[in-house]
């Protein structure tokens, strides 16, 4: 779900259904907010129709709301979702003209920045997920914020993805090339799967 109006955005997504299946409950979403954009990854519980279902649910109310702290949407998700078989999520608030990412993780939904200037490390920042389902279990919420800088690419990606693929990433790689790589390479075999790579252009600071 894409409602872009950003000259300088790169991104990239590369998403598969579990064989057999005619759609997928993996969705992402990218949407302009004021000054940044709200990005997320959302993974239905299950596959099929009514994992897209959830899924679908819960992108809608993120694009929906992408002005608003993202603790609120992903509560709103929760109630939204109880009749469902429910989500787990990753979610970024990018805010550029300040330079700053907020971002929270509810379930198994993977979440790195890696930095066009390591700190300290090459290895990515990760997100902390937080156990639960948002419209089952939602856990106690608490975002992290983050400084960001021109270039630094954030990778999101389900569970059909095996989270080892961080070790291969560079923020230098085109973002489609990446998404696809690393779909073809770590894809698991055992479920829906997707790959969203930003890389974060524009920031004024």
């Amino acid at each position: 779900m894409e409602t872009l109006d950003h000259p300088l955005l790169e991104y990239g997504v590369a998403n598969l259904a579990l064989p057999g299946e005619g759609t997928s409950g993996d969705i992402h979403v990218l949407r302009s907010r004021p000054g940044g954009l709200l990005v997320a990854a959302i993974d239905g519980i299950g596959h099929g129709e009514e994992a897209a279902g959830a899924a679908k649910t819960a992108a809608s109310i993120l694009a929906d709301g992408a002005d608003q702290p993202i603790i609120s949407l992903v509560e709103e998700c929760h109630r939204s979702l109880q009749s469902t078989r429910g989500v787990v999520l990753s979610v970024a608030s990018i805010d550029l003209a300040h330079g700053m990412m907020t971002w929270l993780g509810v379930g198994n939904v993977l979440g790195a920045l890696a930095r066009v200037v390591p700190r300290g490390s090459n290895f990515p920042e990760m997100l902390l997920l937080r156990g639960g389902v948002v419209g089952k279990q939602l856990p106690p919420l608490q975002a992290a914020v983050l400084p960001v800088f021109e270039g630094d690419t954030l990778f999101f990606s389900t569970d059909g993805i095996n989270g080892r693929f961080v070790e291969t990433v560079s923020p230098r790689e085109n973002p489609q090339r990446a998404a696809g790589r690393i779909l073809q390479k770590f894809h698991t075999a055992t479920d829906d799967a997707l790959v969203l790579v930003v890389r974060l252009m524009g920031i004024h600071k």
